[in-house]
C-alpha cells in the first residue's frame, strides 16, 4: 500500500456520525468496517514483509503448519481443515510451494486415496527467514499494549466461534 499523509479526522468515525444521523445506530458498522481496513492495513504490511522471501501469506501459514505437524508432512485433506480452506485452495497453494521446491508430495503409506504434502529443506531454510522478517514488523500490528493484543484475540475468537470456525 503507497504510504499517504494521515488523514486530519477518521474517516470510520464520520461514517458512524452520518450512519447514526440518516440510518439508525453504526455501533455495528463502525466494527465491522474498522475490522475490515485493519485487515487492509496487516495484509499490506505482512504481504510486503514476505514479498521478498517468494510467499504469500497463504503459502507463509500453509509452511509453517508444516512445521507445526510432528513429523513435517501432513495429509492435504488436514492442511485444508487446519488452514480452514477449500481443497481447491489447498492444491493450489503446495502447487506453487512445490514449484518453488519448498515442500514435496508423497504418497500416504496407509492410504492410497490421501497424498502427505512435506517440507523440504528449502522450505525451511525460507520460513526461517520469512518469520524473521513478519515478526520484526509484529505482523503489522502496531499500537496496542500486549494486554490488548491478548485482548483483541479472545474478543475475535468469540467472532470466530459464533461463525462456526470452531467448537
Amino acid at each position: 500500500m503507497a504510504h499517504r499523509d494521515p488523514l486530519p479526522f477518521d474517516p470510520i468515525m464520520r461514517a458512524a456520525e452520518l450512519w447514526d444521523q440518516r440510518i439508525g445506530p453504526a455501533r455495528t458498522m463502525a466494527a465491522v468496517t474498522s475490522v475490515m481496513r485493519v485487515q487492509q492495513i496487516l495484509l499490506s504490511a505482512v504481504d510486503g514483509a514476505l514479498r521478498p522471501h517468494g510467499l504469500t501469506f497463504a503459502r507463509y501459514e500453509a509452511l509453517v503448519l508444516l512445521t507445526f505437524s510432528r513429523t513435517g508432512r501432513l495429509p492435504m485433506r488436514v492442511m485444508g481443515e487446519r488452514l480452514q480452506l477449500h481443497p481447491t485452495s489447498v492444491t493450489n497453494i503446495v502447487d506453487r510451494l512445490q514449484a518453488d521446491g519448498l515442500v514435496r508430495r508423497t504418497p500416504h503409506p496407509t492410504d492410497r486415496r490421501a497424498t502427505l504434502v512435506e517440507i523440504t529443506e528449502a522450505g525451511s531454510a525460507v520460513l526461517e527467514h520469512a518469520t524473521k522478517s513478519v515478526t520484526e514488523i509484529d505482523f503489522g500490528l502496531t499500537g496496542l499494549s500486549a494486554d490488548q493484543e491478548t485482548q483483541l484475540t479472545q474478543l475475535l475468537g468469540q467472532v470466530r466461534r459464533a461463525a462456526g470456525d470452531f467448537e
